[in-house]
């Protein structure tokens, strides 16, 4: 008998959880409906709380280096306390709000080379090993994004990678912990001024922040630097506008030598102020802030990369074939 419990508190005979996702594709501002399916154990179990929670994985600075770590940022209490009784079998049905600054992982069917999302299912049982289960999530871009993406593709640009970056962007409505990066290599009209570009989305139910941070190339009597260009479009411009001309003018715009005076009006005219995001890969004018802060807390022992590890495995096989090479379609 005594064993008998010694093998419940690791876990050995225990209650057994996994979470049923109605579909597991979503875009941000909709919701995640499924089931947390539980059978009971050998021995009554009492059920502390269980709690679904959506996590990624984070490219974190520290000192001089970065890493990967896992972060939870989004998170609901399906059920408080209840017992479960042996063999009992219970479904608890929910719908997750996905926040609306929720990263995007597919474009047009295809994982976005670098992105990783899944809902978290956390069973805490009293005196015993805490049980989990860990579900991919997909999330699609709203028609917006879908639009400013395509016109990056049809202007020529290739996509090379995406992930998200610890940090909060100064003067946005950021309020997750981190942004995301949909990294671009320049299309050929624009090889001369630039190499690559960095985009940012800042999603709220009015509509989006957008932020280009282009590495611009140096000239004879300089040397390169990134410049930033900050703009914002409401999810009802979506069908009125032509957008491969307003990306080419932003491009345009936040390249050009009077690029930073910012003095146009109208659709698309730039907000105020410049990112501060959190990485080290040269950029000036960025710092950690609040968000950094946030983060730091927010990864408790989850962090590094052993969580990051563990996150990738679960999801192995997932992204093969699926990596979002050159084209959207």
């Amino acid at each position: 008998m005594v064993f008998k419990k010694m093998l419940s508190a690791f876990g050995v005979g225990g209650p057994s959880v996994d979470t049923v996702l109605a579909n597991p594709n979503t875009r941000p501002g909709l919701t995640l409906d499924g089931n947390v399916n539980l059978i009971g154990g050998d021995a009554p179990a009492n059920i502390e709380q269980i709690g679904i929670g959506l996590v990624t994985r984070v490219e974190i600075e520290g000192g001089d280096s970065e890493y990967a770590g896992v972060m939870e940022f989004h998170r609901m209490v399906v059920s408080g306390p209840l017992q479960l009784a042996p063999k009992q079998q219970l479904a608890i049905p929910f719908q997750f709000p996905v926040p609306w600054e929720t990263p995007i992982t597919d474009v047009y069917g295809q994982r976005l080379h670098g992105m990783t999302m899944g809902l978290r299912t956390e069973l805490a049982i009293a005196r015993a090993v805490d049980k989990s289960d860990l579900d991919q999530v997909n999330v699609h871009p709203l028609p917006v994004h879908e639009h400013i993406l395509g016109a990056f593709q049809q202007l020529g640009f290739r996509f090379k990678h995406a992930d998200l970056e610890r940090g909060h962007i100064r003067g946005s409505q950021q309020t997750l912990p981190f942004y995301q990066e949909i990294e671009f290599v320049a299309a050929p009209q624009y090889a001369q001024a630039i190499s690559e570009v960095e985009l940012t989305f800042v999603t709220s139910p009015h509509g989006v922040e957008v932020v280009l941070e282009c590495d611009k190339r140096g000239g004879f009597l300089s040397s390169g630097h990134d410049v930033f260009g900050r703009y914002t479009v409401s999810h009802g411009d979506v069908d009125r506008v032509d957008w491969v001309r307003v990306v080419d003018g932003w491009l345009r715009e936040t390249t050009s030598t009077y690029g930073n005076l910012r003095a146009s009006s109208g659709f698309g005219a730039p907000t105020h102020g410049y990112p501060t995001h959190g990485h080290g890969h040269g950029h000036h004018g960025r710092g950690p802030g609040m968000g950094g802060v946030v983060a730091g807390a927010a990864l408790g022992v989850a962090g590094g990369l052993v969580a990051g590890e563990l996150l990738d495995d679960a999801f192995e096989g997932d992204d093969d074939g699926g990596d979002f090479g050159g084209d959207f379609e």
